[in-house]
């Protein structure tokens, strides 16, 4: 695990705004990309991950832009995902200034995309993410769905997830549909089992609801643990989960600045 746990935000972006919505649909506007970037870079977040949800080519144009100038204000890792296809579309968003790339859908349909990524790259700049749902239909108990978790695969996620260990994920963006958008919490058994088989850092998502979800999450091996709408409407900020965090006995970064 890491020396320290980290909070990430998520910015859900469609034509150059943040977006909130239920599984990408019924989307409502949320604010500017990099007035909330900087916000948030202000606050102590330790990375941040931009998610185009249109994924579409004339939409892509507007994600480079984005990037570019999320860069130049904020110096933390910038994760990029939404829409990724082919080793270009990477070395594309790297030269606009992410730092990561997250790929979930085209890993799926193409295996050796997330190896060629590794190879090119490096395992530090993939991020596979993983929309994972219980069903009795796979051995593990987990299936992995695409399109925000409506249509499901025939993939054990556990199964998965070691295939793209083995193909040079550098990290795992674990996203409960089960528990998305509940604010019940995470799913901690879930968590536990990705981590008992996983040696590269694991991120928490789907659940978040308060503060105190956060070292839950950790307590179940997350090295990283990301939100969205809690932190975008202010029922929870960077220092109040970090707080929780430390309360706990986690280490994170630059906590006296946000106390």
């Amino acid at each position: 695990m890491s020396l320290t746990v980290r909070v990430i935000p998520c910015l859900d972006v469609a034509g150059g705004r943040v977006v909130k919505g239920v599984n990408f649909l019924n989307l409502r506007d949320a604010g500017d990309p990099i007035e909330l970037a900087a916000r948030y870079y202000a606050d102590g977040a330790d990375e941040l991950t931009f998610l185009d949800v249109k994924a579409t080519v004339d939409n892509r144009d507007t994600m480079y832009d984005l990037v570019t100038q999320c860069a130049e204000q904020v110096f933390i890792p910038l994760t990029v995902g939404g829409g990724i296809r082919q080793v270009e579309d990477v070395a594309k968003l790297l030269g606009a200034g992410a730092d990561k790339v997250s790929v979930g859908s085209a890993g799926i349909s193409n295996p050796q995309l997330l190896n060629d990524i590794a190879q090119r790259f490096g395992n530090q700049v993939l991020v596979i993410s993983l929309d994972l749902k219980r069903s009795p239909k796979t051995e593990s108990g987990y299936v992995v769905t695409t399109h925000g978790g409506r249509e499901e695969t025939e993939l054990d996620a556990l199964q998965w997830v070691r295939r793209t260990i083995e193909l040079g994920a550098g990290e795992l963006l674990v996203n409960s549909i089960d528990a998305d958008g509940t604010r019940a919490g995470f799913d901690q058994e879930m968590l536990r089992e990705i981590r008992a088989i996983s040696p590269v850092p694991v991120i928490a998502s789907g659940g978040a609801g308060k503060a105190s979800d956060f070292p839950m999450a950790a307590a179940a091996g997350a090295d990283a643990i990301l939100a969205a709408s809690i932190f975008h409407e202010g029922s929870v900020s960077i220092g109040d989960a970090k707080a929780e965090l430390a309360k706990a006995g986690y280490a994170v970064r630059g906590f006296a600045e946000v106390r």
